[in-house]
């Protein structure tokens, strides 16, 4: 199984939850999204343990199980085409996790989040995990 890690996955791992390491260990591939990254830099810099986090976040991408995945331009491609569904179906959600979804689907791989908005992705693979 392929998965990719919303920020709040990530920070789930971080803090043992077991649902998500299970998850996260039975994986074949780990795909962590460049937005995802950049949300976590954001998060980590507003904290007090900059070091600590950026160096954890560092072993975690050179992990040879972990795909950091760029944006692309297939990558943009899909999140023009969530976004104006969303758009149509009156559903909006935040900017990057727009973004995170189209990473998703790109890769193949199912979504780990907490975020219930994601379900109002069209052929999103997302796995909730607040169940």
């Amino acid at each position: 199984m392929k998965i990719l890690l919303d920020t709040n996955a990530y920070s789930a791992l971080k803090r043992g939850v077991d649902a998500v390491v299970r998850r996260i260990t039975r994986a074949e591939t780990v795909f962590l999204s460049t937005v995802v990254a950049g949300e976590l830099l954001a998060g980590f810099r507003q904290g007090t343990r900059l070091r600590k986090n950026l160096a954890e976040l560092e072993a975690f991408m050179d992990n040879p199980y972990v795909t950091v995945v760029p944006v692309s331009h297939v990558t943009a491609d899909r999140f023009g085409r969530i976004a104006a569904v969303l758009r149509a179906k009156g559903r909006p959600i935040p900017t990057n996790d727009i973004w995170i979804a189209a990473h998703a689907m790109e890769t193949g791989a199912d979504l780990l989040s907490f975020d219930a908005h994601f379900a109002d992705v069209d052929g999103l693979a997302w796995v909730d995990l607040s169940l």
